[in-house]
């Protein structure tokens, strides 16, 4: 069992910068991928950005350039810097972590941060 709690959310004007924090407890060292989702009001939740246990990044198209993935193994934490902030940007963040526990894997959800990006 996996338990994240995410913070770093907040208000911000546009071209603004905010960085998120997610710290993950539990079975931490059985934790594969971690990442960050975000789900604005009507829409679906989309991913961000992912970061693999080696270190390995994946990131919405939308995002490439102003967002960056990292990772604190040691500290069980993953962080989202968020540059160039845009109205769009505007959602309800949410961390996730994954844990392969064969043949299946558990997902992980934290209860979300607010982003709000004014014009």
């Amino acid at each position: 069992q996996v338990t994240l709690v995410e913070s770093g959310g907040d208000l911000v004007q546009a071209g603004g910068s905010l960085r998120l924090s997610c710290q993950a407890s539990g079975s931490r060292s059985r934790i594969n991928v971690m990442g960050w989702y975000r789900q604005a009001p009507g829409n679906q939740r989309e991913l961000v950005a992912t970061i693999s246990k080696g270190g390995s990044t994946n990131y919405l198209d939308s995002v490439k350039g102003r967002f960056t993935i990292s990772r604190d193994n040691a500290k069980n934490t993953v962080y989202l810097q968020m540059n160039s902030l845009k109205p769009g940007d505007t959602a309800v963040y949410y961390c996730y972590a994954d844990v392969i526990v064969l043949p299946r894997i558990d997902e992980y959800w934290g209860q979300g941060t607010q982003v709000t990006v004014s014009s």
